[in-house]
């Protein structure tokens, strides 16, 4: 058998395992909150293997690898950067459970700032969750042909559509059980292509260890970047924050600790492939490219990495999809598990309309990233008594500078960096300013509640 069909039959293989395994959801209690039919809850373990591969997606290895090809191992560090969001949100998340008593990012900012919020950071959490099928998807599509090409297409199809029928099954719950497999199937497959690349390699370690130059035209432009961007990152990621009220708050702020440590160093030894690729002199996809000269049996493994992977991303963006227009925005007049499913179908089939339209799969991270800027003070003031035009100043900034960074507008007075990501550094700096600035401002003579 050629290549292309051994990868159809693991694709084939490992989503018709899934099907299989996928409990049966019943309950709203299983099928948004992963709850067993006793009540119990998940795990520090399950739920920091969920957290970290619901986050070692396809689009991350990939901009990771990518990253690093044009930057040596900085890129890599930088990319991992983003995984600190866990420790940011995790904290934030506690102190919301237990100091404010909310069940929710949309019940604090009902709350505090009423549904005209609740609106304005729905459609952010969606356009968000919207990015992670299309970016997830085209990386699987990348393996199996050239973009455009009819196994690019059907691959994507077939892949979307088996993980959306697990994912129907259970919910939730199917999600947080194929989550933990993934992580064990990702971290035994890493190590072993890792395991085989740098001992075979004529570049010892130190040269992948000093393959970078640290100035901000060759890669501390984009670590700035992730540094500033992880105090406002997480909490538009639905995929991440609702995983942060599945179980009791001191087991899940230990679950985000953890992931954020775990996901920055898996992120790192990935990025090895990428600096792998820089040395040999690769050009294109890093992971694709280095995955072509491992030979039939290691590329198969890339593929299963990416697989797993690119499923564990997909399946936790349908859920929290579904769950956005169930029960946090109630777009439906009963929360029901019917009506979830219904909701789930719907977004996987918008999801995947813009692989047609062949997007960036990094502007999915970058460009979202400095649209939700405003995010930070809102979240870090969390106590703090303010106003809702504090909150939508703050949000509107960080909108304006992603839409212009969208669409390459963004003036080229306001660069105060060279190289690559200059604007995306200086456009951050200011959107962080202004963010924090007018929150503050406009807060001043807020009054707390009684």
């Amino acid at each position: 058998m050629d290549i292309t069909t051994w990868q159809w039959l693991l694709l084939l293989g490992f989503s018709t395992l899934f099907i299989v395994l996928a409990p049966y959801a019943k309950t709203v209690a299983t099928f948004f909150q992963a709850q067993n039919d006793t009540g119990k809850q998940p795990n520090m373990v399950i739920l920091t293997s969920s957290l970290v591969i619901s986050w070692i997606f396809a689009k991350s290895i990939t901009n990771a690898a990518n990253l690093s090809l044009d930057f040596g191992i900085l890129g890599g560090i930088s990319y991992g950067v983003y995984y600190f969001s866990f420790i940011v949100a995790g904290v934030i998340i506690y102190q919301l459970r237990v100091e404010g008593g909310f069940k929710s990012l949309h019940h604090f900012l009902q709350s505090k700032y009423g549904q005209g919020a609740v609106y304005v950071f729905s459609i952010l959490v969606g356009f968000r969750l919207f990015n992670e099928v299309w970016s997830n998807t085209m990386v699987i599509g990348s393996y199996f042909g050239e973009s455009g090409s009819a196994n690019y297409y059907w691959s994507i199809i077939v892949f979307t559509g088996l993980t959306l029928i697990y994912t129907l099954k259970g919910g939730m719950s199917s999600s947080i059980l194929t989550d933990a497999i993934q992580m064990i199937f990702f971290g035994v497959l890493l190590f072993i292509i890792l395991g085989i690349i740098l001992p075979k390699s004529e570049f010892p370690i130190s040269d992948y260890l000093a393959s970078s130059e640290w100035t901000m035209a060759t890669g501390l432009n984009f670590f700035f970047v992730a540094l500033i961007q992880i105090f406002s990152y997480p909490f538009h990621d639905a995929v991440l924050t609702d995983r942060g009220f599945l179980s009791q708050p001191k087991t899940t702020l230990k679950a985000f600790i953890a992931a954020g440590f775990i996901g920055f160093i898996c992120i790192v030894l990935f990025s090895f492939i990428g600096v792998h690729a820089k040395l040999i002199g690769v050009e294109g996809q890093a992971a694709v490219e280095v995955s072509k000269l491992l030979g039939v049996g290691l590329m198969l493994m890339m593929n299963f990495i990416m697989i797993t992977s690119a499923a564990s991303t997909l399946d936790s963006a349908f859920i929290s999809g579904s769950k956005l227009l169930v029960k946090d925005i109630r777009l439906t007049n009963t929360i029901s598990v019917s009506n979830g499913r219904l909701a789930m179908t719907a977004f996987a089939l918008l999801g995947t309309i813009p692989v047609f339209l062949n997007p960036t799969i990094l502007s999915a991270t970058t460009i979202s990233g400095t649209m939700v800027l405003g995010l930070a003070p809102i979240f870090l003031f969390w106590r703090k008594a303010t106003t809702p035009i504090a909150f939508y100043l703050s949000m509107g900034v960080g909108l304006i500078l992603g839409i212009l960074l969208a669409t390459g507008t963004y003036p080229t007075s306001f660069v105060f960096f060279d190289g690559k990501y200059g604007d995306l550094l200086s456009s951050n700096i200011i959107g962080t300013v202004l963010c924090f600035g007018l929150f503050i401002l406009f807060s001043q003579n807020a009054k707390v509640k009684s």
